[in-house]
């Protein structure tokens, strides 16, 4: 393994990190977040559960993109 391969590994590890680091915080505040004002009122919970579904899919989405990074990286790779 030469030195660029290094590089690019090092560089994947954090891409991977990263992407998968970010949304996970995001996902359980929104998560969180949801949950409180559900209890709080009842009465909204269809209309809070599907504003969190589409929420925790674009939050999914920047991981995915993240994955994407990273096996563009590790194409270079080889």
């Amino acid at each position: 393994m030469n030195m660029t391969s290094a590089i690019i590994a090092l560089a994947v590890a954090l891409v991977m990190g990263i992407a998968t680091i970010g949304p996970a915080l995001g996902q359980g505040t929104a998560s969180a977040k949801a949950m409180e004002g559900i209890a709080r009122q009842p009465e909204v919970a269809g209309e809070l559960r599907t504003t969190l579904i589409i929420a925790l899919a674009f939050m999914e989405a920047l991981t995915i993109y993240g994955l994407l990074i990273a096996f563009m990286l590790l194409a270079k790779m080889g």
